[in-house]
């Protein structure tokens, strides 16, 4: 590679064409007849699009560690091989009718700062670390965010590799199957600062005509299953009034949990995702309703005082119904706010290169909470169109991955000390 030359750091800009064809070559591993990617985890594609990470990291000069859980470090030595390594990455596994740029973008973000880096032989103290995490979606395995929970100590190793698919096979199984159990031991404190660039996947930035989003945190997240059991019966002959109609109660409920997180803003969020009615025919009235319940805050009193409306409300409600609940916590994420100094040096570099920028909290799940427990995290959102994401006509605009990709390269050269 030809070695370009600046006057100043100012002037360091990552290369838009270069970023946008990486992103354009990844997305055809998996490419779907709507525009998408179909890559879950730990498959067949997946290991395709893995071999081609490494394939371009080893290109430049970076060393490949993969640990036992396949999650994969590539990294560019610092000057000073003690010094903690300054890290970046996402997920290149997808939904099933996933987007070119959930997760990729962020990996994709990664490697073009290393090959900036080099292209202008600039060094730092610190190593610049680029990371796939495994499995983040969590559509082919569950949990979601596995390898980062596992890289953490978030999640149990033995635990997640036990984990199955719809079809029996274990995460450890397809892990072999593909050739990406690893053996490195890679530690966990040694990281200086942890920063992950990701699309909205939601609509403000683009609503506000923003280009960075400089996010402050993540959202706290409460699941609950609900399982509310009356009583059916023929929907004629029974009168209104002695009618235990578990459809009623869930309705009540569904209401109350929007009331809620109303109630609970700016950051509150409240979402009956499934509701499962038994036994389904149009003239018995419903004797059994099972539900979920999905509710997120910033702060945590704010999320606990949502928690305990929440059971207040189904207690009145099954009572009044003379119905039975058994509400079940099946999830419990603290909220996460991001290190002072991993916020500060985004909002500066998205100063520092004119791009418009807002304050702005996740309120999806994303690697960098479980990088958050361990060591000082921050993310870059930039618009996606739409606000639309988990789909396959999922979109972002080159000039704001650009700008994201910039953002994200003065951000961690803040971090990494350049050497002069």
């Amino acid at each position: 590679m030809t070695t370009a030359h600046l006057t100043s750091l100012t002037e360091l800009r990552t290369d838009s064409e270069r970023l946008w064809q990486t992103l354009m070559e990844l997305a055809t591993l998996g490419a779907t007849p709507k525009g998408g990617v179909n890559r879950q985890a730990l498959t067949e594609l997946d290991r395709q699009a893995r071999d081609l990470f490494i394939k371009w990291c080893k290109a430049e000069g970076c060393t490949i560690r993969i640990d036992a859980i396949g999650n994969i470090f590539a990294r560019r030595a610092g000057t000073d091989p003690d010094a903690p390594a300054v890290m970046t990455g996402s997920h290149i596994d997808t939904q099933p009718t996933g987007g070119k740029f959930d997760g990729c973008f962020g990996v994709m973000a990664g490697l073009e700062v290393v090959r900036s880096l080099n292209q202008y032989d600039i060094k730092t103290r610190c190593p610049v670390e680029v990371v796939v995490w495994t499995n983040e979606e969590g559509c082919r395995f569950a949990p979601c965010m596995m390898g980062s929970g596992v890289h953490t100590g978030q999640l149990s190793l033995h635990e997640m590799l036990a984990q199955k698919d719809i079809e029996g096979v274990t995460a450890g199984e397809a892990l072999d199957a593909i050739g990406y159990r690893g053996s490195d031991e890679i530690p966990r404190e040694n990281v200086r600062a942890f920063f992950e660039s990701h699309i909205e996947q939601g609509p403000i930035l683009e609503d506000e005509e923003t280009t960075i989003g400089v996010v402050m945190g993540a959202l706290g997240q409460r699941w609950f299953d609900l399982t509310l059991t009356g009583q059916e019966a023929h929907a004629g002959p029974t009168p209104m009034m002695l009618r235990q109609d578990a459809m009623l109660g869930a309705a009540e409920i569904t209401v109350a949990v929007n009331r809620i997180a109303i109630a609970h803003q700016p950051h509150g969020r409240g979402t009956v995702g499934v509701m499962q009615v038994y036994p389904g025919s149009r003239n018995v009235i419903p004797g059994q309703v099972n539900m979920t319940i999905d509710l997120r805050s910033l702060e945590p009193d704010s999320l606990t005082a949502m928690a305990d409306e929440l059971k207040q409300v189904v207690q009145d409600v099954s009572q009044r119904h003379r119905l039975t609940a058994e509400l079940t916590p099946t999830a419990d994420f603290v909220p996460e706010h991001f290190a002072d100094n991993c916020v500060t040096a985004v909002r500066d570099a998205a100063r520092q290169l004119g791009y418009s920028h807002r304050d702005i909290v996740s309120g999806a799940g994303h690697d960098a909470i479980f990088m958050g427990r361990i060591a000082p995290a921050g993310m870059i959102f930039v618009p996606c169109e739409g606000g639309i994401s988990h789909n396959e006509i999922e979109n972002a605009a080159p000039t704001d991955l650009h700008a994201g990709c910039n953002v994200l390269l003065h951000a961690m050269l803040d971090q990494a000390e350049v050497v002069q």
